[in-house]
């Protein structure tokens, strides 16, 4: 089972498939690997202790970054990823970021904005359209169209707790409007806006 794969200076976990979206744009629907990684189909979710144990296997001083991102929604298990990254800030002192759908919240049904403090120093949430019906179209999210207000909350809540929160957009997928009104929106929010590239 692929749990730890390297994508350019940055090493990524995979600890879950599971994810409430099913969204048109994803990777993970027309090829099983990022980077030569191995399928990050996984045969079962990897325990705690495991994904720990892992590290072992990497030279951690190669990395800039841990990144929390792989065949699934790395939030499905957030007490367990946070209980992963307590672990790198202490042993490694680096840099982590998650990369997520910003749907925490309603997978979780609380407030999980607090829950990152000190742990993790970079939240990329993707955005994917400023608006609430045509988000539920390309994310096809199980809760419906909600979804993209919980998550436009979600991230002016969290970056009251870390210092870097990103919402994205993929280039060449929306308007160049539409990315204007996604920098309106992040404006508000306080946070910043980044157009990804299309990866194909």
């Amino acid at each position: 089972m692929v749990i730890l794969y390297e994508v350019h200076e940055n090493l990524y976990v995979n600890m879950t498939n599971r994810c409430p979206c099913a969204c048109t744009f994803c990777l993970r629907q027309t090829m099983d690997e990022m980077n030569h990684s191995g399928s990050l189909w996984l045969e079962r979710e990897p325990s705690v202790e495991e994904v720990i144990a892992e590290f072992d296997k990497f030279d951690m001083k190669k990395y800039r970054e841990l990144v929390f991102c792989g065949f699934g929604e790395p939030t499905e298990r957030l007490e367990d990823l946070l209980k992963v990254a307590a672990f790198v800030k202490e042993e490694y002192h680096m840099p982590i970021r998650l990369n997520t759908n910003g749907l925490s919240d309603l997978i979780h049904g609380k407030d999980t904005a607090p829950m990152y403090e000190g742990l993790i120093d970079t939240i990329s949430i993707s955005l994917n359209t400023p608006d609430a019906e045509e988000y539920l179209k390309l994310t096809r999210s199980k809760f419906g169209i909600e979804s993209h207000d919980a998550m436009l909350r979600f991230a002016g809540n969290v970056s009251n707790y870390v210092p870097n929160v990103i919402l994205s957009t993929v280039e060449t997928t929306i308007t160049k409007e539409e990315e204007e009104r996604c920098r309106e929106i992040c404006e508000k929010l306080g946070v910043t806006y980044r157009i990804r590239p299309f990866e194909s």
